[in-house]
């Protein structure tokens, strides 16, 4: 399986990369994993209702371009669905099966997602109800995508 993790912004603290190196190493054996960083729109503290938008779909745009049509896209929103480790395991298990072989899971900067992103979405996932940084996430989401390979093969993970 091909997947690809498209995230706006660039990571700079130093202990989120080394985190995301880890997990990276950990699932060369079950599948081919990229980053892709796409430039964060600069975005002052304070923004109209029109800029926030403006700041959004631009980021919105560089997000899309990176995206095949090939590809099945899940996008990391707040109001997606929430599943446990063991459903978003058989949702990758699934969409194996099923021939698509190329996901592209997409983390928007810290004003969310376009509404075109959105609409380009094949599922929205939510990790919580809470709000974390879009950095920290690309750590969360790669841990939890090696769970999930590791559910699926039915083998040991610490808990």
């Amino acid at each position: 399986m091909d997947i690809k993790i498209i995230s706006v912004g660039k990571l700079k603290e130093k202990y989120l990369k080394q985190g995301i190196d880890e997990y990276m190493k950990r699932l060369k054996p079950y599948a081919k994993v990229k980053i892709e960083e796409v430039p964060d729109e600069h975005a002052p503290e304070h923004l109209s209702d029109a800029e926030k938008e403006e700041v959004i779909n631009k980021e919105g745009r560089r997000i899309l371009s990176k995206i095949s049509t090939d590809t099945y896209v899940i996008t990391l929103e707040i109001e997606g669905k929430m599943l446990t480790s063991e459903a978003f395991a058989k949702k990758l298990d699934e969409l194996a099966t099923y021939g698509k072989s190329k996901i592209a899971f997409v983390i928007g900067g810290s004003l969310g997602l376009s509404d075109d992103v959105k609409s380009r979405s094949d599922f929205a996932i939510s990790f919580s109800k809470m709000t974390y940084p879009h950095q920290l996430m690309r750590l969360v989401l790669l841990e939890q995508v090696y769970r999930g390979y590791k559910i699926m093969r039915n083998e040991p993970y610490h808990k």
